[in-house]
Protein backbone atom coordinates (compact mmCIF):
# COMPACT_ATOMS: atom_id res chain seq x y z
CA UNK A 1 0.00 0.00 0.00
CA UNK A 2 2.79 2.36 0.96
CA UNK A 3 4.62 1.53 -2.28
CA UNK A 4 1.50 2.29 -4.34
CA UNK A 5 1.16 5.69 -2.64
CA UNK A 6 4.80 6.51 -3.40
CA UNK A 7 4.37 5.42 -7.01
CA UNK A 8 1.21 7.51 -7.38
CA UNK A 9 2.91 10.51 -5.80
CA UNK A 10 5.87 10.15 -8.15
CA UNK A 11 3.57 10.01 -11.19
CA UNK A 12 1.78 13.12 -9.97
CA UNK A 13 5.09 14.96 -9.52
CA UNK A 14 6.18 13.94 -13.02
CA UNK A 15 2.91 15.18 -14.51
CA UNK A 16 3.15 18.48 -12.64
CA UNK A 17 6.75 18.82 -13.76
CA UNK A 18 5.76 18.48 -17.40
CA UNK A 19 2.83 20.88 -16.90
CA UNK A 20 5.07 23.61 -15.49
CA UNK A 21 7.88 23.03 -18.01
CA UNK A 22 5.65 22.87 -21.10
CA UNK A 23 5.40 26.69 -21.61
CA UNK A 24 9.17 27.03 -21.41
CA UNK A 25 9.65 24.12 -23.82
CA UNK A 26 7.18 25.63 -26.27
CA UNK A 27 8.98 28.98 -26.23
CA UNK A 28 12.32 27.16 -26.60
CA UNK A 29 11.05 25.29 -29.65
CA UNK A 30 9.31 28.32 -31.15
CA UNK A 31 12.08 30.91 -30.71
CA UNK A 32 15.25 28.80 -30.77
CA UNK A 33 14.93 25.41 -32.44
CA UNK A 34 12.54 26.39 -35.24
CA UNK A 35 14.51 29.53 -36.27
CA UNK A 36 17.75 27.54 -36.34
CA UNK A 37 16.20 24.79 -38.49
CA UNK A 38 14.87 27.48 -40.83
CA UNK A 39 18.30 29.13 -41.01
CA UNK A 40 19.93 25.77 -41.68
CA UNK A 41 17.53 25.11 -44.55
CA UNK A 42 17.83 28.63 -45.98
CA UNK A 43 21.64 28.38 -45.96
CA UNK A 44 21.33 25.92 -48.86
CA UNK A 45 19.18 28.30 -50.90
CA UNK A 46 19.48 31.70 -52.58
CA UNK A 47 16.56 33.10 -50.55
CA UNK A 48 16.19 36.89 -50.72
CA UNK A 49 14.73 39.25 -48.17
CA UNK A 50 12.18 40.53 -50.68
CA UNK A 51 11.06 37.64 -52.97
CA UNK A 52 10.97 38.32 -56.68
CA UNK A 53 8.26 36.42 -58.60
CA UNK A 54 10.54 36.37 -61.66
CA UNK A 55 13.43 34.89 -59.65
CA UNK A 56 12.03 32.11 -57.46
CA UNK A 57 14.10 30.75 -54.61
CA UNK A 58 16.35 27.89 -55.65
CA UNK A 59 18.26 25.24 -53.76
CA UNK A 60 21.95 25.88 -54.50
CA UNK A 61 23.54 23.28 -52.23
CA UNK A 62 26.72 24.30 -50.44
CA UNK A 63 27.42 27.25 -52.73
CA UNK A 64 26.93 29.76 -49.91
CA UNK A 65 29.48 27.95 -47.73
CA UNK A 66 31.95 27.74 -50.62
CA UNK A 67 31.54 31.46 -51.16
CA UNK A 68 32.28 32.08 -47.49
CA UNK A 69 35.68 30.44 -47.91
CA UNK A 70 36.70 33.15 -50.39
CA UNK A 71 35.00 36.07 -48.65
CA UNK A 72 37.68 38.33 -47.14
CA UNK A 73 35.09 40.38 -45.23
CA UNK A 74 33.77 37.24 -43.55
CA UNK A 75 37.23 36.14 -42.46
CA UNK A 76 37.95 39.62 -41.13
CA UNK A 77 34.73 39.40 -39.08
CA UNK A 78 35.80 35.99 -37.73
CA UNK A 79 39.24 37.34 -36.89
CA UNK A 80 37.76 40.35 -35.09
CA UNK A 81 35.48 38.06 -33.09
CA UNK A 82 38.34 35.81 -31.99
CA UNK A 83 40.55 38.81 -31.23
CA UNK A 84 37.77 40.30 -29.11
CA UNK A 85 37.27 36.99 -27.28
CA UNK A 86 40.99 36.39 -26.64
CA UNK A 87 41.36 39.84 -25.05
CA UNK A 88 38.04 40.35 -23.27
CA UNK A 89 37.51 36.90 -21.74
CA UNK A 90 40.78 36.69 -19.72
CA UNK A 91 40.57 40.32 -18.58
CA UNK A 92 36.90 40.16 -17.65
CA UNK A 93 37.28 36.82 -15.87
CA UNK A 94 40.32 37.95 -13.86
CA UNK A 95 38.73 41.27 -12.95
CA UNK A 96 35.50 39.53 -11.92
CA UNK A 97 37.41 37.20 -9.60
CA UNK A 98 39.31 40.13 -8.10
CA UNK A 99 36.12 42.11 -7.47
CA UNK A 100 34.39 39.04 -6.02
CA UNK A 101 37.23 38.54 -3.55
CA UNK A 102 37.07 42.22 -2.59
CA UNK A 103 33.31 42.28 -1.99
CA UNK A 104 33.45 38.94 -0.18
CA UNK A 105 35.14 40.63 2.76
CA UNK A 106 33.07 41.10 5.92
CA UNK A 107 33.34 44.87 6.10
CA UNK A 108 30.90 47.75 6.49
CA UNK A 109 29.06 49.03 3.39
CA UNK A 110 30.10 45.93 1.43
CA UNK A 111 26.55 45.49 0.10
CA UNK A 112 26.78 49.02 -1.29
CA UNK A 113 29.95 48.16 -3.20
CA UNK A 114 28.35 44.97 -4.54
CA UNK A 115 25.46 47.05 -5.83
CA UNK A 116 27.81 49.59 -7.43
CA UNK A 117 29.85 46.94 -9.22
CA UNK A 118 26.75 45.08 -10.39
CA UNK A 119 24.70 48.12 -11.46
CA UNK A 120 26.12 48.35 -15.05
CA UNK A 121 24.76 44.85 -15.75
CA UNK A 122 21.14 45.93 -15.23
CA UNK A 123 21.54 48.81 -17.69
CA UNK A 124 20.80 47.77 -21.26
CA UNK A 125 23.77 47.64 -23.62
CA UNK A 126 22.16 50.21 -25.92
CA UNK A 127 22.04 52.80 -23.14
CA UNK A 128 25.57 51.96 -22.02
CA UNK A 129 26.84 52.26 -25.59
CA UNK A 130 25.24 55.68 -26.05
CA UNK A 131 26.74 56.95 -22.80
CA UNK A 132 30.20 55.66 -23.68
CA UNK A 133 29.91 57.14 -27.16
CA UNK A 134 29.56 60.56 -25.57
CA UNK A 135 32.47 59.77 -23.25
CA UNK A 136 34.64 58.79 -26.23
CA UNK A 137 33.77 62.00 -28.11
CA UNK A 138 37.07 63.46 -29.36
CA UNK A 139 35.99 67.05 -28.77
CA UNK A 140 34.03 67.12 -25.52
CA UNK A 141 34.28 63.56 -24.22
CA UNK A 142 35.11 63.01 -20.57
CA UNK A 143 37.81 60.41 -21.32
CA UNK A 144 39.82 62.74 -23.57
CA UNK A 145 39.36 65.58 -21.10
CA UNK A 146 40.70 63.41 -18.28
CA UNK A 147 43.70 62.24 -20.34
CA UNK A 148 44.57 65.80 -21.30
CA UNK A 149 44.19 66.97 -17.72
CA UNK A 150 46.32 64.22 -16.18
CA UNK A 151 49.02 64.63 -18.88
CA UNK A 152 48.94 68.45 -18.70
CA UNK A 153 47.91 68.60 -22.33
CA UNK A 154 50.72 66.38 -23.63
CA UNK A 155 48.37 63.59 -24.70
CA UNK A 156 45.14 63.57 -26.66
CA UNK A 157 42.58 64.15 -27.84
CA UNK A 158 42.05 60.77 -29.47
CA UNK A 159 39.37 59.82 -31.96
CA UNK A 160 38.61 56.53 -30.21
CA UNK A 161 35.82 55.17 -32.38
CA UNK A 162 37.12 56.30 -35.78
CA UNK A 163 40.70 55.09 -35.31
CA UNK A 164 41.62 51.79 -36.96
CA UNK A 165 43.79 50.86 -33.97
CA UNK A 166 41.66 52.20 -31.11
CA UNK A 167 38.08 51.42 -32.19
CA UNK A 168 37.94 47.75 -31.23
CA UNK A 169 39.96 48.17 -27.98
CA UNK A 170 37.60 51.00 -27.00
CA UNK A 171 34.63 48.68 -27.46
CA UNK A 172 36.49 46.04 -25.42
CA UNK A 173 36.82 48.44 -22.49
CA UNK A 174 33.11 49.25 -22.64
CA UNK A 175 32.17 45.56 -22.80
CA UNK A 176 34.34 44.59 -19.82
CA UNK A 177 32.96 47.46 -17.74
CA UNK A 178 29.35 46.55 -18.52
CA UNK A 179 29.62 42.78 -18.08
CA UNK A 180 32.13 42.20 -15.29
CA UNK A 181 29.51 42.60 -12.56
CA UNK A 182 27.60 39.53 -13.76
CA UNK A 183 30.67 37.30 -13.56
CA UNK A 184 31.55 38.87 -10.21
CA UNK A 185 28.23 37.69 -8.73
CA UNK A 186 28.85 34.15 -10.00
CA UNK A 187 32.33 34.12 -8.49
CA UNK A 188 30.98 35.57 -5.25
CA UNK A 189 28.52 32.68 -4.97
CA UNK A 190 31.38 30.24 -5.60
CA UNK A 191 33.58 31.86 -2.96
CA UNK A 192 30.84 31.64 -0.36
CA UNK A 193 30.51 27.90 -1.02
CA UNK A 194 34.16 27.19 -0.13
CA UNK A 195 34.31 25.62 3.36
CA UNK A 196 36.08 27.81 5.89
CA UNK A 197 37.75 24.72 7.34
CA UNK A 198 40.00 24.56 4.27
CA UNK A 199 41.43 28.00 5.02
CA UNK A 200 41.78 27.12 8.70
CA UNK A 201 43.76 24.02 7.79
CA UNK A 202 45.91 26.06 5.42
CA UNK A 203 46.62 28.59 8.19
CA UNK A 204 47.65 25.80 10.56
CA UNK A 205 50.03 24.49 7.88
CA UNK A 206 51.57 27.97 7.60
CA UNK A 207 50.31 28.75 4.10
CA UNK A 208 50.59 32.38 3.04
CA UNK A 209 47.73 34.36 1.50
CA UNK A 210 49.09 33.76 -1.99
CA UNK A 211 49.48 30.03 -1.32
CA UNK A 212 45.92 29.83 0.00
CA UNK A 213 44.68 31.53 -3.16
CA UNK A 214 46.64 29.20 -5.45
CA UNK A 215 46.03 25.92 -3.60
CA UNK A 216 42.61 26.46 -1.99
CA UNK A 217 40.62 29.20 -3.71
CA UNK A 218 41.43 28.50 -7.37
CA UNK A 219 40.96 24.69 -7.19
CA UNK A 220 37.64 25.13 -5.40
CA UNK A 221 36.50 27.60 -8.06
CA UNK A 222 37.43 25.37 -10.99
CA UNK A 223 33.87 24.59 -12.13
CA UNK A 224 32.82 28.19 -11.49
CA UNK A 225 35.72 29.44 -13.60
CA UNK A 226 34.84 27.06 -16.45
CA UNK A 227 31.25 28.29 -16.39
CA UNK A 228 32.31 31.95 -16.29
CA UNK A 229 34.85 31.53 -19.09
CA UNK A 230 32.44 29.68 -21.37
CA UNK A 231 29.48 32.01 -20.84
CA UNK A 232 31.72 35.05 -21.31
CA UNK A 233 33.13 33.49 -24.48
CA UNK A 234 29.68 32.87 -25.93
CA UNK A 235 28.54 36.40 -25.05
CA UNK A 236 31.74 37.83 -26.56
CA UNK A 237 31.12 36.02 -29.84
CA UNK A 238 27.70 37.66 -29.94
CA UNK A 239 29.28 41.12 -30.13
CA UNK A 240 26.82 43.31 -32.04
CA UNK A 241 24.94 45.92 -30.01
CA UNK A 242 28.00 47.97 -29.03
CA UNK A 243 29.28 48.24 -32.59
CA UNK A 244 25.86 48.90 -34.11
CA UNK A 245 24.97 51.59 -31.57
CA UNK A 246 28.30 53.40 -31.55
CA UNK A 247 29.33 53.07 -35.21
CA UNK A 248 26.18 52.23 -37.12
CA UNK A 249 25.30 49.05 -39.05
CA UNK A 250 28.45 49.29 -41.16
CA UNK A 251 30.82 49.33 -38.22
CA UNK A 252 34.22 50.94 -38.81
CA UNK A 253 34.67 52.00 -42.46
CA UNK A 254 37.78 49.80 -42.77
CA UNK A 255 36.13 46.81 -41.11
CA UNK A 256 38.21 46.80 -37.94
CA UNK A 257 35.06 46.39 -35.82
CA UNK A 258 33.14 44.12 -38.19
CA UNK A 259 31.87 41.02 -36.36
CA UNK A 260 30.03 37.90 -37.44
CA UNK A 261 26.71 39.12 -36.07
CA UNK A 262 27.11 42.54 -37.70
CA UNK A 263 28.16 40.89 -40.96
CA UNK A 264 25.10 38.63 -40.82
CA UNK A 265 22.83 41.63 -40.24
CA UNK A 266 24.31 43.53 -43.18
CA UNK A 267 24.13 40.57 -45.54
CA UNK A 268 20.60 39.61 -44.54
CA UNK A 269 18.79 42.90 -43.96
CA UNK A 270 20.82 45.52 -45.84
CA UNK A 271 21.77 43.51 -48.91
CA UNK A 272 18.79 41.15 -48.75
CA UNK A 273 20.85 37.94 -49.03
CA UNK A 274 18.96 35.81 -46.53
CA UNK A 275 20.40 32.53 -47.79
CA UNK A 276 23.99 33.76 -47.51
CA UNK A 277 23.35 35.32 -44.10
CA UNK A 278 21.84 32.03 -42.91
CA UNK A 279 25.07 30.26 -43.86
CA UNK A 280 26.99 32.69 -41.64
CA UNK A 281 24.63 31.95 -38.72
CA UNK A 282 25.21 28.21 -39.17
CA UNK A 283 28.98 28.76 -38.91
CA UNK A 284 28.38 30.92 -35.85
CA UNK A 285 26.29 28.15 -34.29
CA UNK A 286 29.08 25.64 -34.88
CA UNK A 287 31.55 27.91 -33.09
CA UNK A 288 29.23 28.25 -30.09
CA UNK A 289 28.61 24.50 -30.14
CA UNK A 290 32.36 23.84 -30.09
CA UNK A 291 32.71 26.13 -27.07
CA UNK A 292 29.92 24.25 -25.28
CA UNK A 293 31.54 20.89 -26.02
CA UNK A 294 34.82 22.13 -24.56
CA UNK A 295 32.94 23.08 -21.41
CA UNK A 296 31.39 19.61 -21.17
CA UNK A 297 34.82 17.99 -21.59
CA UNK A 298 36.33 20.02 -18.76
CA UNK A 299 33.36 19.36 -16.48
CA UNK A 300 33.56 15.63 -17.23
CA UNK A 301 37.24 15.60 -16.34
CA UNK A 302 36.45 17.40 -13.08
CA UNK A 303 33.82 14.81 -12.13
CA UNK A 304 36.21 11.97 -12.91
CA UNK A 305 38.93 13.50 -10.74
CA UNK A 306 36.48 14.09 -7.91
Amino acid sequence: MHTEKLSSRKRTENIMGWVFSTPALLFLILFLIVPFLMAFWLSFTDQRLVPNPRLPTRIIGVRNFVRLLSDADFFQAVFNNFYFVLIVVPIQTSLALLLAMLVNQKLRFMNLFRTIYFSPVVVTMVVVSIIWKFMYNPGEGMINAFIQWISLGALGPYDWLDSTTLALPSIMVLSVWQGVGFQMIIYLAGLQEIPGSLYEAANIDGASTVQQFLHVTLPQLRNTTIFVVMTTTILAFRLFTQVYTMQGPGGHPQGTTRTMMLYTFNQGFKQGKIGYASAVTVIFFLIVLAASLIQRIFLKEEREVA
